[in-house]
């Protein structure tokens, strides 16, 4: 029974050689023969010189923390904000997740009601802060509110910015 076995396979493996064929061979294995690719040089590498900040009296080191110098009055500017005033609920969230979702008329006085990330909602009015960026509430109307912040650049200077925070539909 082996032995019917062995000569089929050799029976079908003889009908697949043959020179049908030949010229697809010869085709693929002569195609490449002549073909030479060209690669480009690579980019001459330059020399990474690194820069002593200590060696230079003039310049400060980018990585360590700047104490800017304080003014007469013992402030470090003229917009510096007053950090020893206790901080209000609002002023732990980013001004970007706080959202004013309805405004309130109270003894012709109008009120904002805005909902912060706990999903707390919370009751301003002008003068109150919220954000991070020591936000006082200037302006407040059934749409919008107007909003300076504080923030504190690089050499140390504050400066004021005005936001907005809008009424936002339901969702």
């Amino acid at each position: 029974m082996k032995l019917i076995y062995i000569a089929f396979a050799c029976i079908l493996l003889a009908g697949c050689g043959g020179d049908e064929f030949q010229d697809l061979r010869n085709f693929v294995k002569n195609s490449g023969v002549n073909m030479q690719g060209k690669i480009p040089p690579p980019p001459e590498v330059k020399l990474y010189e690194p820069f002593a900040y200590v060696n230079d009296a003039n310049l400060s080191d980018p990585f360590k923390q700047r104490k800017p110098e304080t003014t007469s009055n013992g402030r470090r500017g003229e917009n510096e904000p007053d950090i020893n005033r206790p901080k209000e609920a609002l002023e732990e969230f980013p001004l970007e997740s706080l959202k004013m979702v309805g405004y309130l008329m109270k003894q012709k006085v109008g009120h904002a009601v805005i909902r912060a990330p706990d999903n707390k909602l919370y009751v301003v009015n002008v003068g109150n802060y919220l954000g991070m960026n020591f936000g006082l509430i200037q302006k407040l109307s059934d749409s919008e509110i107007t909003i300076k912040e504080v923030v504190q650049d690089s050499t140390g200077d504050w400066s004021e910015r005005i936001s907005n925070l809008q009424l936002v539909d339901k969702e």
